[in-house]
């Protein structure tokens, strides 16, 4: 749960748990998933804030993974100003997290950039982790571990950026892909290799060769210095990066709710992935966690499959007919 005590990894990252931090992404809308969320919630609610696997929400899942790491007050979740509600009911269920608001939607760039200027505001020596919040781990403690040794690669490697990525078991057109280069180091006992490239939602014949030749599936779940992040955008996204850059002048003031609807209301709206990892991949690198169940919940299909594969039975569930939702696509990322 969000208020238990951070696990602890003997020889990963001890030295410097202090300056870690998890950011999560909550600010998306979710339209491919608003078919299957009408049917569970009545309402086209974003959904990270549907019941969807369990009890909780998604939301709350990545909120409780995010605490094995960090303790409650570093996790910071960056949310929308239409957003509100859903995320009161969060706290109102029991949460713990400090909220960061978004006035208004500027694209992945912004859910990413705007906590890095935040954080490192608050910690000039922060490593963060980020997280999205639309995704099924099953092997929770093995994720996190590695995500531990991330972290201790990152202090030891202070320009990374480490993205995490999972072994495929299909040719999947749907999710991101990474093909890996030569290795440039080690974690505690897996490889850390340079990107090579990255390819969005390729064709069948292009996923093929991808899984073929041992590419990874990006989960988008990565890990860096705040500084590190707020440099990368200053170098892709200029202009976003001159509007968050006046921010930290004015937190704690008075002044800071004028200060981000000012910022925002001038932002170029971009997506992180396309603007920032796919431009500036010198000091990118990738790490595939070993043994990984890892699914991005982004479509009713994609529920559906991972539903079934894992045997699950949601209250929904009973609900709903089989033939309302089909699933013709392998969802899960398996073991390596």
């Amino acid at each position: 749960m969000a208020t238990a005590t951070p696990a602890r990894f003997p020889g990963r990252f001890d030295h410097n748990r202090s300056h870690l931090w998890a950011i999560v992404l909550a600010g998306g809308e979710g339209v491919r998933l608003r078919p299957l969320v009408r049917h569970v919630c009545g309402d086209e609610r974003p959904k990270q804030y549907v019941p969807l696997l369990d009890s909780r929400t998604l939301l709350r899942q990545t909120v409780d993974r995010a605490a094995q790491l960090v303790p409650a007050e570093r996790i910071i979740v960056v949310t929308l100003q239409d957003h509100a509600t859903y995320v009161a009911n969060e706290l109102r269920a029991g949460q713990t997290f400090r909220i960061l608001v978004q006035p208004e939607g500027r694209g992945t760039a912004a859910g990413v950039l705007f906590p890095a200027h935040w954080i490192q505001a608050q910690d000039p020596e922060a490593v963060v982790v980020v997280f999205p919040s639309d995704h099924y781990i099953q092997e929770e403690a093995l994720f996190v571990g590695h995500l531990a040794d991330v972290a201790s690669f990152i202090g030891r490697h202070p320009d990374r950026i480490v993205l995490v990525g999972a072994q495929p078991t299909d040719p999947e057109t749907e999710y991101g892909w990474i093909e890996p280069g030569e290795r440039v180091g080690w974690l505690a006992t897996t490889p850390v290799y340079q990107i090579r490239g990255f390819r969005e939602k390729p064709s069948a014949e292009v996923a093929r060769t991808l899984f073929a030749s041992g590419s990874l599936w990006n989960t988008m779940i990565f890990g860096a210095r705040a500084s590190a992040l707020i440099e990368a955008g200053r170098q892709c996204i200029p202009q976003l990066h001159e509007r968050l850059a006046r921010l930290p002048v004015f937190l704690g003031t008075e002044h800071e709710p004028w200060a981000i609807r000012h910022a925002f209301s001038l932002a170029p709206t971009a997506n992180f992935s396309r603007a920032i990892l796919q431009v500036c991949p010198d000091n990118l690198v990738v790490s595939k966690v070993p043994g990984l169940t890892w699914c991005d919940l982004g479509t009713p299909e994609r529920v559906m499959k991972t539903v079934s594969a894992l045997g699950l039975t949601p209250p929904w569930l009973e609900h709903l007919s089989a033939e309302s939702v089909t699933s013709p696509a392998p969802v899960l990322a398996g073991h390596s």
